[in-house]
């Protein structure tokens, strides 16, 4: 009767300590494991898993370069943002980023060789947009549209260029939803931390 009435004693001792312990170490535990975690993410001169983009060209091709390095940066669970600046806010412009075409005009890069007297022809735009948007489909390659939202739900920071929107009569309201607004300082500050920073 001794020895069950010890037994019990002792759990309900070791049961008070543990939920002691519990109160008092686990919130410091947390602490310094959060620590740890942002001492680890911070790297070198305080980079962090970050790639900052400028997008500057609003032609078809030149769209998905950003759109696909951001959101796949974004997929292997780095932080990924996009400034969206001079024609390249046609990528974010909502009436345009559905419609975006693709150069006949001077662009060496054509599969198909273009003489720059054929591409100035009528209708060559439009030509090699259905191309390219053929060759697209061919792989289920995503649309613009797609790919944004695809941005917005993997939480890609995408930042209109205020200062173009000023020169090209472009209002917030205009651009896709989600977007924020920034100048050159807004990209920099976000830049400044990045291990990573392109110019498309």
């Amino acid at each position: 009767m001794s020895n069950a009435m010890d037994k019990d004693l002792d759990a309900q001792v070791e049961a008070r300590v543990q939920a002691l312990l519990d109160q008092k170490l686990g919130p410091l535990v947390d602490e310094r494991v959060a620590k740890a975690l942002a001492t680890h993410q911070a790297k070198g001169n305080g980079q962090l898993d970050r790639i900052a983009i400028i997008a500057s060209k609003g032609s078809l091709d030149m769209a998905y370069p950003p759109l696909i390095l951001a959101t796949t940066a974004a997929a292997m669970g780095m932080e990924a943002g996009i400034f969206f600046t001079f024609y390249g806010l046609d990528i974010i412009n909502r009436k345009k980023y559905a419609h975006l075409k693709v150069p006949s005009l001077a662009n060496p890069a054509m599969p198909v060789p273009v003489p720059n007297i054929i591409g100035a022809l009528p209708g060559m735009t439009m030509i090699a947009t259905a191309m390219m948007k053929s060759w697209m489909g061919r792989v289920k390659l995503n649309s613009v549209p797609e790919f944004i939202e695809m941005a917005k739900d993997l939480d890609c920071t995408l930042i209109g260029c205020q200062m173009t929107m000023d020169v090209m009569g472009i209002k917030k309201e205009d651009l896709v939803e989600g977007v924020q607004v920034g100048g050159a300082a807004t990209y920099l500050e976000f830049a400044s931390k990045a291990k990573i920073s392109l110019f498309i």
